[in-house]
């Protein structure tokens, strides 16, 4: 198992407008194109409270470039991106990591 790291940094104030595009708009999509979301966390002691950071779980590096090219690719994910993004941008920007999990780790 692989799992991705990806950390948002959200735009000054928008991080609630964030967490609710990706509760109603990114999940389903991601569950119509098969991608599994491992968790979700808001930042509470660190660099910033405007992040959101998650992780997902991939098979295979195949699997990742497959599905996630698939539901970037998709028309109602980029026209939801688009109207959540009507008052001006989300995420000021991406950071992500692909994770190999250790022998002794709990997520393998």
């Amino acid at each position: 198992m692989i799992y991705e790291q990806r950390v948002y940094r959200a735009m000054p104030g928008r991080l609630p407008k964030l967490l609710a595009r990706m509760e109603s708009d990114t999940l389903p999509l991601w569950k119509k194109h098969g991608i599994r979301p491992v968790g979700f966390f808001t930042t509470l002691v660190g660099e910033s409270a405007s992040d959101l950071t998650y992780l997902l779980a991939w098979e295979s590096f195949e699997e990742r470039d497959a599905k996630w090219g698939a539901f970037q690719a998709d028309p109602e994910w980029k026209a939801k991106r688009a109207d959540s993004e009507k008052d001006g941008p989300l995420v000021a920007n991406i950071s992500n990591a692909l994770l190999s999990p250790t022998s002794f780790s709990l997520l393998k």
